[in-house]
């Protein structure tokens, strides 16, 4: 068997055009790996704050501001792209704005220590993250014109993995810089801002070959006025019970996700609060993790097809559970790593998982919405999941080995939600939709 089989492709779409899609995962997943996880997060807490009880809450409180702009808007920003064919179109200014932003992270550390210093942090990291958000969306809406029902994981598995290789590139160049600043006894505002260009560029000329190579395949549908977009959201809603599976999904995503976003959003602050890292190793952590999480997303794309999505996203769960009893439990680095180490091989898998059985279930003439609609499942998640690993670090006095053993209660609650989804049931709704 091939191992990039034409026959998960749609008919006329060519390698190419996947290669270009599969692109954009690589360009911003340099973003949360370096930005969000690795290095800007455990700086703002520690640089940018100077380490104050109330330095993580402002982090968790800026990415669920950031959040809450993107759930508020993606759904109809989607049904407006669909509406008009502009999912490409809107897609390049909001890759241009997370650009533009991530490399105006680079002026925070000559601010570091006062108010203004956080603030300036905070409302670059909120415009930054709306923008990536939105991206994040608008490219998984290409997925259906891209691949058959039946290739649906293979295919998101592609574009993961790839996008993990992306994040291990500009983690890597960014560890290697901090690495030689460290042997010269420079200091991390030093470094930091070169780590945010870096990433920066990395976005920005990796994304081009996405906007080069893939196509707009849609086709504009009939104008019903200014407010179309909103009128066609609206509708949607009210045809929820025709949707249900994919309302359950919807439902199950936010569960489910709120834990991954506690481990994308908190595991540098974790690894070097609680275990005792330091910058250095928390990077290397990151850069394997993720190598597991690239391996995961392209093998279970493979499974996913065969055994079922459902059952795929299922077996992820009970993975993301045992990295939550492990971390909570263990006290030495190496400890510590087997649980990273399942974490990014759950990571790659259930987050693939996840956009393909949204591909699976969204009406082929709504994909940008439903897309959408994915997005604001996935940004309520990463409200939900980090404010209450902070509210619960703070309530316990600072223990986060508690939160972080909560945590797994959310992938318990993701796993009961998933039972009642039917994806033959689903699947045939979302073909006979408007």
């Amino acid at each position: 068997m091939a191992l990039f089989p034409a026959s998960a492709l749609r008919p006329g779409v060519r390698k190419r055009e996947v290669f270009g899609w599969a692109m954009y995962d690589f360009a911003n997943s340099g973003y949360t790996t370096v930005v969000i996880t690795a290095v800007f997060a455990a700086y703002f807490v520690g640089g940018i704050a100077k380490g104050a009880p109330w330095a993580t809450f402002a982090w968790t409180a800026a990415l669920s501001t950031s959040y809450a702009i993107v759930m508020l808007t993606m759904p109809a920003i989607g049904a407006w792209a669909d509406l008009r064919a502009a999912k490409k179109r809107v897609l390049v200014m909001t890759t241009t704005g997370c650009v533009l932003a991530t490399a105006a992270l680079a002026l925070t550390p000559g601010f570091a220590g006062g108010a203004m210093g956080v603030a300036l942090a905070m409302a670059l990291v909120i415009v930054s993250n709306a923008f990536y958000s939105y991206g994040e969306s608008l490219t998984g809406a290409f997925l259906p014109e891209l691949a058959t029902a039946e290739g649906m994981g293979k295919v998101s598995g592609w574009g993961w993995a790839f996008g993990y290789v992306g994040g291990m590139l500009a983690l890597g160049l960014c560890l290697a810089y901090v690495l030689w600043s460290q042997a010269h006894g420079l200091p991390a505002a030093h470094f930091v801002p070169v780590t945010m260009l870096i990433t920066a560029a990395i976005y920005g000329v990796a994304a081009c070959v996405t906007f080069a190579l893939l196509p707009e395949r849609a086709v504009p549908q009939a104008s019903r006025g200014e407010d179309s977009a909103w009128r066609q959201l609206r509708a949607t809603f009210q045809q929820a019970r025709a949707y249900r599976d994919f309302m359950w999904l919807l439902v199950c995503t936010v569960c489910y996700q709120g834990g991954v976003a506690v481990a994308i959003t908190l595991a540098a602050i974790y690894a070097e609060q609680v275990i005792g890292f330091v910058a250095s190793e928390t990077m290397a952590l990151i850069f394997v993790l993720n190598v597991a999480a690239a391996l995961g997303a392209f093998a279970f794309g493979y499974v996913q097809d065969r055994i079922g999505h459902k059952v795929s996203l299922a077996a992820t769960l009970l993975a993301w559970i045992a990295v939550c009893v492990i971390a909570a439990w263990v006290t030495t680095k190496g400890g510590f790593w087997w649980a990273a180490a399942i974490a990014g091989l759950a990571m790659g898998s259930s987050q693939s998982a996840g956009r393909a059985m949204t591909g699976y279930l969204a009406p082929p003439q709504q994909l940008a919405e439903f897309f959408g609609l994915w997005t604001f499942a996935t940004r309520l998640a990463s409200i939900i999941g980090p404010l209450s690993f902070g509210a619960i670090t703070w309530a316990t006095g600072g223990d986060q080995r508690i939160a972080i053993l909560s945590t797994a209660v959310l992938f318990v609650g993701g796993l009961l939600l998933l039972l009642p989804i039917d994806m033959q049931r689903g699947r045939k709704a979302a073909l006979q939709a408007r």
